[in-house]
């Protein structure tokens, strides 16, 4: 059976490469005992970056994703996706160049970082959101370029307004904690959870949450993704576009001022 892979952004968001271990390549992608990878999930995109070889060659990720089982269910794998032509390479232990690529290789596993640091602003200031405009959300994408929320909601919303009330809590230098509660604190307290679409995954005994203030927190709530450590680096974003989906769905965008 193939070991899980250590979630190394889980604990820290800042972490930009690591040296790890090849445990697989399957058509899914190369799958290492460690990662700093984010792998698509909660809505923000899956990281991209590289892979470097003892030799020092390079293998371009293009995307992380979670493994899945052979009946399509998730597990505790993440999977590192080269380009197509690389892995189907790697799968028929081919060589491409000087890149060769076994189990039991130790890699350098390196992020895009500019890329992961816009995604970790970008979520970081939903959670804003999800202050400004306390309405449950069914929907959310967060990417290096925008992110949006759909809100369950009918009332109508203004983008200015918005978009001051998102810059006075950025101004307001917040610090945003990594914290843990039990299956039975958040069965305890339902409302901590946001999102109608996403529920946080169970099982395991604790259940990461992200909490944004002080003594007084302004948001707290289940999630996995990657976050700045504090609201003054989210920098200048705002709401650039509001649309109304359906009768009882308000998305708003966020995007980077001009």
């Amino acid at each position: 059976m193939l070991r899980m892979t250590h979630d190394l952004f889980r604990t820290d968001s800042y972490l930009t490469e690591c040296t790890a271990t090849v445990t697989a390549i399957t058509a899914q992608g190369i799958v290492l005992d460690r990662t700093v990878f984010y792998p698509l999930g909660g809505g923000q995109a899956g990281d991209t970056g590289i892979l470097i070889l003892a030799n020092g060659q390079k293998i371009a990720i293009t995307d992380t994703r979670k493994g899945k089982s052979e009946e399509g269910i998730f597990n505790d794998k993440i999977a590192h996706i080269p380009n197509p032509d690389v892995l189907e390479a790697l799968l028929n232990t081919e060589q491409i160049g000087n890149i060769e690529l076994r189990l039991g290789d130790v890699v350098t596993a390196r992020i895009d970082w500019a890329r992961r640091h816009r995604m970790m602003r970008f979520h970081t200031c939903t959670h804003l959101l999800c202050h400004v405009v306390p309405q449950l959300v069914n929907g959310c994408s967060i990417t290096p370029d925008y992110a949006r929320l759909d809100f369950n909601m009918t009332d109508p919303l203004d983008k200015e307004v918005l978009s001051a009330a998102i810059a006075k809590l950025v101004d307001a230098a917040l610090p945003v904690t990594l914290g843990t509660i039990t299956d039975a604190e958040l069965d305890a307290n339902p409302a901590l959870v946001k999102s109608m679409s996403v529920q946080p995954p169970r099982g395991s005994g604790q259940i990461r949450t992200i909490g944004i203030g002080t003594s007084t927190l302004i948001d707290l709530q289940p999630c996995g993704g990657t976050h700045v450590a504090n609201t003054a680096e989210i920098g200048q974003i705002v709401v650039t576009k509001i649309e109304k989906k359906s009768a009882t769905t308000r998305r708003v965008v966020l995007g980077f001022a001009a």
